[in-house]
């Protein structure tokens, strides 16, 4: 069923049919028929920063911004969802056109630049949702917040969506907003993490409800960069780490049509650099973070080779707009036969 829409799908500009299928999910969602688009998905229960999960694949953030299709999204068999990313103030994103289709690599280029309708609409859609599974929220900030002030964005969302979310991802890999992957390095870096973890105290002791953080990290680091990150990321008590965003790189598409649009590579030829990545963190790191693998995963081998490189969790998103929801059983079965 699924190739039958994708074939009208993809005649159509893909910003286009984006919406259209956000806006047939919504639907299915609320009317409760979006089990009938779903693939058989086995309970294959698992526990990563302290959450129970149903299964080990999800959702990557992007797709579903606003959370305006949760349940829809939901009914397809996904073991979590990543809503967002989501910005203090609503915006409407970089100029159009700013998504571009690589059929012949199953890829995506996208500049979308955190377009959503704000944190407060998001979070209204997650308290009127009936979906039961983990949702997790990804923040960043808004593109005309200087780099410098980031921390005030990311700190007011966090705080808005702590109460509605099972983990938050913090974004600060997008290549689409000016300035953001600086937020990766160095002192910056250290200091944003300092507030977030005051803030997750604090609220934990507000509300008695600990939210675990995610930071999610591109694939373009060197390993000197790389190293030094995830230490940080241990020095400053993280709770997991999303491996990883979208590259800047275009040499595995070289050549075709779009390959020099600038924006994010996702899919296909993201993949060897993403699982690379998340080899060398799971050295780095040594079993004392949980990575959550993203980044090419598009069969049952990609999920696999996420995990076999020290993942806990694959997230699915170009794979899933190239393959359907058929794609979340295969992963999931791919994983549960590694762990036995």
């Amino acid at each position: 069923m699924y190739s039958l829409a994708r074939r009208f799908l993809f005649t159509l500009d893909p910003e286009v049919a984006h919406d259209l299928s956000l806006d047939l999910l919504g639907a299915a969602g609320r009317l409760g028929l979006g089990s009938l688009m779903a693939a058989r998905v086995a309970p294959r229960p698992c526990s990563v920063m302290g959450i129970d999960f149903q299964n080990p694949v999800g959702l990557a953030a992007g797709l579903d911004k606003n959370g305006d299709c949760i349940d829809g999204l939901g009914a397809l068999g996904f073991g979590f969802l990543e809503l967002g990313t989501v910005t203090p103030r609503p915006q409407p994103g970089n100029p159009k056109p700013r998504l571009f289709r690589i059929p012949e690599r199953q890829a995506i280029i996208n500049r979308m630049g955190f377009n959503n309708k704000g944190v407060d609409h998001l979070v209204a859609n997650v308290q009127r949702a009936q979906y039961k599974g983990v949702i997790g929220i990804n923040i960043g900030k808004n593109f005309d917040t200087p780099v410098e002030e980031a921390r005030s964005d990311y700190l007011t969302c966090f705080e808005k969506v702590y109460p509605h979310a099972d983990y938050i991802a913090v974004n600060i890999s997008s290549p689409n907003t000016p300035g953001l992957r600086s937020l990766q390095h160095g002192d910056v870096f250290r200091a944003l993490l300092e507030a977030l973890k005051e803030a997750q105290h604090r609220l934990n002791q507000q509300t008695r409800r600990y939210v675990p953080i995610a930071i999610k990290i591109a694939p373009d680091m060197e390993e000197e960069e790389l190293r030094a990150l995830a230490q940080v990321l241990l020095e400053q008590e993280m709770d997991g780490v999303i491996a990883t965003n979208t590259t800047l790189d275009r040499e595995p598409v070289a050549g075709l049509e779009h390959a020099a649009e600038t924006g994010g590579l996702s899919g296909d030829p993201v993949r060897t650099r993403s699982t690379a990545t998340i080899r060398m963190l799971a050295d780095e790191l040594a079993g004392r973070l949980p990575i959550i693998g993203v980044g090419g995963v598009s069969d049952a081998a990609s999920a696999a080779e996420k995990i076999q490189a020290g993942a806990s969790l694959v997230q699915v998103y170009t794979g899933f707009i190239y393959k359907g929801p058929a794609l979340i059983s295969a992963a999931s079965e791919a994983v549960a036969a590694l762990r036995g």
